[in-house]
């Protein structure tokens, strides 16, 4: 598998994930359908989320991953600013969005494009909620691990400052930071396992001069336990369901299969997951028949193009 696979597979994984999680929104996991039988288009009789909106449309995780990769590429280096006037874009004229419709937004993210509209400095807006621990930022900090280029501090830093704009508790400061290292090292071609086992020793060294960071990540996180998770849309929930699920899983359908299957908030837990399967499988192993089925597709692919010209 040559990197290119692995990168288009996590940006692919990530949106698949989320447009397949989509209609299965809400649900408790009792109520999903089986295994066998979740599709972009549920089957029928399914009382669907968002019943407006077509099969193959990502929400709000897809088109937020693309406004922060949109802005690296255009900034060459990740600029708060820029990052978010995009994700006002996004919120007040749908850039990004599939169609143009924005359809879906967490609470704690509209309040804070709010502020930001209303003047906010960005470094604030996501503290308006001190508490916030939603998975907001976790959804969409992918593409960090994909574009970056940096040392793995660096990568760390970056990880924390998308939080802020919207989720600027440092609980969703350290679940991103250690999720981009994770998808780093699959990057880099190791197992699921190894890979995670040395994103918790990197951020565990880099938090040594951190105490409030290392603080969050043992007693919050708690890298050294099991990893399990209830599909939630609380940040660190949201993670240790997609590392539970990734410690197992066959492949990338199985991964975004068993992530939905834990209900509640079915896409962002499938699209933080995909985005892992994705890399660790590599774009060819996602079904040709949900990549044909994802709208949207042309100006991914310009975005992605406009990827490699820069590098």
């Amino acid at each position: 598998m040559d990197s290119y696979d692995k990168w288009r597979g996590g940006l692919y994984g990530l949106l698949i994930g989320d447009a397949l999680g989509v209609p299965y929104e809400f649900h408790a996991a009792e109520e999903i359908p089986a295994y066998d039988i979740i599709e972009m288009e549920p089957p029928l009789g399914f009382r669907r989320a968002h019943s407006g909106v077509r099969p193959g449309t990502w929400s709000d995780d897809g088109a937020q991953a693309l406004c922060l990769l949109d802005s690296l590429v255009s900034c060459g280096a990740f600029v708060l600013k820029d990052f978010s006037d995009r994700l006002l874009a996004w919120y007040l004229n749908g850039e990004w969005a599939v169609d143009g419709v924005v359809f879906d937004i967490g609470i704690q993210t509209g309040e804070a494009l709010n502020a930001c509209r209303a003047g906010e400095k960005p470094e604030r807006c996501g503290m308006l909620r001190p508490d916030g621990k939603g998975n907001g930022a976790l959804m969409r900090v992918l593409p960090l691990a994909l574009w970056h280029k940096g040392t793995d501090r660096e990568l760390v830093m970056d990880a924390h400052g998308q939080c802020l704009i919207t989720h600027g508790n440092v609980c969703n400061q350290v679940c991103c930071a250690l999720y981009c290292l994770a998808a780093r090292f699959l990057l880099a071609g190791a197992d699921f396992r190894p890979a995670l086992d040395k994103a918790v020793s990197v951020l565990r060294e880099i938090y040594r001069e951190m105490p409030i960071y290392e603080q969050e990540l043992e007693w919050s996180i708690r890298p050294g336990e099991s990893w399990i998770g209830n599909g939630s849309g609380y940040v660190v929930d949201c993670l240790r369901s997609a590392f539970m699920i990734m410690g197992s899983a066959a492949g990338y359908e199985d991964a975004v299969k068993r992530a939905i299957m834990l209900g509640d908030d079915t896409d962002t837990t499938a699209c933080v997951t995909g985005g892992l399967a994705g890399i660790l499988y590599g774009f060819h192993n996602i079904p040709k028949r949900w990549y044909e089925a994802l709208r949207g597709k042309a100006d991914v692919e310009a975005l992605i193009q406009r990827i490699f010209d820069w590098h």
